[in-house]
């Protein structure tokens, strides 16, 4: 295979993502009415995630503090895969399984909204924290891969990436989390449905 063939089949395959996010543009429009409806009370977005879901829980954030597209109020948003200090005195000394639910604890609040990425659904640490959430009162937003998986199951609302392929899951998250973005931003800006 050429490389021209091996970028073309990639261009394909990321048209395929484009039709698995369309079968789940129901919940997306729910997970964005979840997290406005938290927002207007006053209660905060805290995402998760490991590895390449981290980074993406990250960017998410940042673009819901500062701006997506539109200037506007600042949107109450933390990630908790930042604080390298937390996170290696959590994992030493309880696990690496609490690592997320400790900082879920100490921070969340009754009518917060947790955002839970997870390619697979099955990482241990990002459970506890959607068990700690729940009974918390806090919603719970899985956004995953292929269901059924723990994830999908344990969470208020999912969204799912029917698929196997890792970079696939990954390039879709990014577009969800892009679209809940604009879709806040345009309810929070001044003319949307909250603006100011």
């Amino acid at each position: 295979m050429t490389e021209k063939e091996l970028l073309n089949e990639i261009l394909n395959n990321t048209r395929e993502v484009l039709d698995l996010i369309h079968k789940e543009i129901d919940n997306i429009i729910k997970v964005k009415d979840i997290m406005r409806d938290a927002l207007i009370r006053n209660n905060k977005i805290i995402a998760i995630g490991n590895g390449g879901s981290a980074t993406q829980a990250e960017h998410f954030v940042a673009e819901l503090v500062g701006r997506f597209k539109k200037e506007r109020n600042k949107l109450p948003a933390i990630t908790l895969t930042t604080n390298t200090a937390s996170l290696t005195a959590i994992s030493n000394d309880y696990g690496y399984e609490k690592v997320f639910s400790y900082q879920l604890e100490a921070i969340g609040e009754r009518g917060d909204v947790l955002i839970a990425l997870s390619t697979s659904g099955e990482s241990v640490n990002i459970l506890e924290a959607v068990k700690y959430a729940k009974n918390a009162g806090i919603s719970t937003v899985g956004i995953t891969g292929m269901p059924p998986n723990t994830l999908s199951e344990k969470s208020d609302i999912a969204i799912c990436v029917r698929t196997l392929e890792t970079p696939r899951i990954q390039e879709a998250h990014l577009i969800v989390l892009h679209m809940l973005c604009e879709l806040l931003e345009r309810d929070f800006t001044k003319g949307g449905q909250n603006g100011n």
